[in-house]
């Protein structure tokens, strides 16, 4: 079965002030410094199985729960401090470096048009558009935003294509134009296509969100308007050394930040990884076929039983559920799916299965949980799948119910496993990070 038709995006929020620097080539050069706090959004996602099978999923794509009050007033004070220090952080030849912030997402940058209007965004691998606030936009989220000024350089296009975009938690709408847009000091998209935004509904409103647009690493199929997706852009621009980036997420425990390298990755882990292949041709999604407990032989992923039975036997809604499929998903605070598996993995482990708090104590004795991707078996620790606040002593649970039948992979499993995404290959590989 192959996916036939997709409609998905994602979107956060992040401001940021920046400088512009010449190399002795005359190349800009992006210098940032962010300012960041913590937003929330969702997606709908309509999938056509290729039997005809069809399913509406709505996928949050959404950041955990904003900070509280004391915090927020910390983080604005920081803020304050930032934009007065002016301190930059300049990005290295074809990587671009992430900041975590409390494990809620990571946030880099991009410069759009010549010369580059600086941007911070979510590079997001679970959706494939690039969008910016627009000049014209005049909703609140708008204004407290940094917008794109078509005026402002002097290779932008416009086009008479409008963009609209639903999302679980939010609404955009806005203009299409292409422009180049800078990755990195050496990675630079002559002719990218992207949305600027010229309405935002309340969700995309400061404090909330605070980062200033989406930058997605899906493929073309994915993207919404029928725009070429920046990583589509990357190979048949031939910018890329080899056509696959590498991205490596630091839990926040570790005093740790990201970064993703294209064109390359970290080598030192070629001899670990392991590679899956990629489901169609929309997202980097990949089959899902089991979720185990320690040694024991149950299989917790709902519907599974139902994958080895003639197809004939099964009802409609129990096709769609034997035919998991897991998207590994940068944009998203924690791992998302069906209502069933994970409520039976949190009695398992002794878990509230509608809360998802665990008394810390028992940590100590939970045994790793086993996802089987791609035919392969992927391990998550106690302390990988469990988040522990020493502030507040309350343990919980790292997942949460949305779909009956799309998985998604968000933070705690991308910050577990360094991936590597082969775009012409349409493959991923994934070796345990390190330390």
């Amino acid at each position: 079965m192959k996916l036939a038709s997709v409609a998905i995006a994602a979107v956060f929020h992040t401001a940021v002030c920046a400088v512009v620097k010449l190399d002795s080539d005359g190349t800009p050069e992006l210098e940032f410094e962010d300012l960041t706090v913590v937003g929330q959004t969702g997606a709908k996602i309509h999938t056509t199985f290729g039997d005809g099978v069809r399913g509406d999923f709505k996928i949050p794509l959404y950041l955990k729960d904003g900070l509280d009050p004391e915090s927020k007033r910390q983080r604005r004070a920081e803020r304050s401090r930032k934009m007065k220090s002016f301190t930059e952080q300049p990005l290295s030849n074809n990587t671009a470096i992430l900041t975590n912030v409390k494990d809620y997402y990571y946030y880099g940058y991009i410069g759009v048009g010549n010369p580059p209007q600086k941007f911070s965004v979510v590079f997001d691998t679970g959706s494939s558009n690039v969008w910016v606030p627009g000049e014209a936009c005049v909703s609140d989220a708008c204004n407290e935003h940094r917008q794109f000024k078509n005026a402002g350089s002097t290779t932008f296009q416009s086009s008479p294509q409008k963009i609209q975009i639903q999302y679980g938690t939010g609404f955009i709408a806005g203009d299409v134009g292409t422009d180049t847009v800078q990755v990195s000091k050496s990675l630079v998209l002559r002719n990218q296509s992207f949305a600027m935004t010229s309405q935002e509904d309340k969700t995309f409103e400061l404090p909330r969100s605070q980062f200033d647009g989406l930058f997605g690493l899906g493929f073309t199929g994915g993207a919404e308007g029928n725009i070429r997706s920046p990583v589509d852009s990357m190979v048949q621009e031939n910018v890329l050394k080899s056509p696959l980036f590498g991205i490596k997420l630091r839990r926040d425990s570790l005093s740790g930040n990201g970064e993703i390298t294209f064109g390359s990755y970290d080598t030192s882990y070629t001899n670990n990884l392991e590679w899956i292949g990629v489901y169609g041709d929309i997202f980097w999604a990949t089959t899902m076929e089991g979720i185990l407990y320690g040694g024991e032989p149950q299989n917790y992923l709902y519907g599974a039983d139902k994958v080895s039975a003639a197809s004939g036997v099964l009802a409609v809604e129990e096709k769609a559920r034997a035919s998991r499929k897991a998207l590994l998903d940068t944009g998203s605070s924690l791992i998302y799916g069906d209502p069933f598996s994970l409520a039976a993995m949190s009695t398992r482990i002794g878990a509230n299965p509608l809360t998802g708090e665990i008394p810390c104590p028992v940590l100590a004795s939970l045994k790793p949980f086993h996802f089987v991707l791609g035919g392969k078996r992927f391990t998550m620790q106690p302390e990988e799948y469990i988040f522990h606040d020493p502030a507040t002593g309350i343990c919980e649970v790292q997942w949460m119910p949305v779909s009956d039948y799309l998985w998604i992979m968000g933070l705690p499993f991308l910050q577990t496993y360094y991936t590597v995404y082969d775009i012409k290959d349409h493959r991923i590989g994934l070796a345990r990070m390190r330390q």
